[in-house]
């Protein structure tokens, strides 16, 4: 007796060239051969929008480099050459920005900085996955802030971490030298926030490696 053989559909892997086609292309990532959806709540675009205002101001001030919004791709990890990664906000030395570097296409470099912004719907499991990836790409620096718990926490080059409280502050250390910002400053007033409770499950906010994703969806 003969058996047919069963074969399951083929989910299609897409390139990094495919996302560039893409027409919402800015709104994605690419994450093993698939795009990932990111979204972008009031609460986490006011904090993103405020640190870009600032880091610009201060870049332009001492002439440092370039600023990116999350509609800048990174095509830089060595464990996988074609995964895309949109970091909220990042930071590149100008000195590094050569003539070399396309203005075409994702960024073949990692930036000097990276920094995330955490929304409470975010996973602890594809924030650890992301960050993976920043520091396989040997990121110097990189920025983890949890506006409901009002935390932030630094993963360096060096493999060392600090969390800062809402008293504490973000600082440039040796990327950004002289760069210094309240977490405070950046943060809704107590008094004007309407904050949704913390999911219990899969979010480590408040963890060293825990928590994001903005409630990705993996579109086939």
């Amino acid at each position: 007796m003969s058996v047919a053989s069963q074969t399951r559909p083929q989910t299609k892997m897409y390139t990094p060239e495919d996302l560039l086609d893409h027409p919402d292309g800015d709104h994605y990532e690419l994450v093993d051969g698939q795009f990932v959806e990111k979204t972008m709540s009031m609460l986490t675009g006011g904090i993103e929008s405020l640190l870009i205002f600032l880091l610009v101001h201060f870049c332009r001030e001492h002439d440092l480099g370039s600023v990116l919004t999350a509609s800048c791709g990174f095509q830089c990890f060595p464990r996988d050459p074609n995964r895309v990664r949109r970091p909220d906000v990042s930071f590149i030395r100008k000195a590094r920005i050569t003539a070399d570097v396309s203005p075409d296409g994702f960024a073949k470099i990692p930036p000097d900085l990276a920094v995330e912004v955490v929304s409470p719907r975010d996973l602890a499991s594809d924030l650890d996955e992301k960050l993976d990836d920043y520091r396989s790409a040997s990121i110097p620096l990189i920025w983890v802030i949890y506006p409901v718990t009002r935390k932030g926490w630094i993963y360096r080059a060096d493999g060392s971490v600090s969390l800062i409280r809402e008293d504490g502050e973000l600082s440039g250390e040796d990327v950004l030298p002289g760069f210094r910002c309240p977490l405070r400053s950046i943060l809704p007033a107590v008094s004007e926030r309407k904050l949704p409770v913390e999911p219990e499950s899969d979010n480590g906010a408040g963890k060293p490696g825990g928590s994001r994703s903005r409630s990705k969806r993996r579109k086939p």
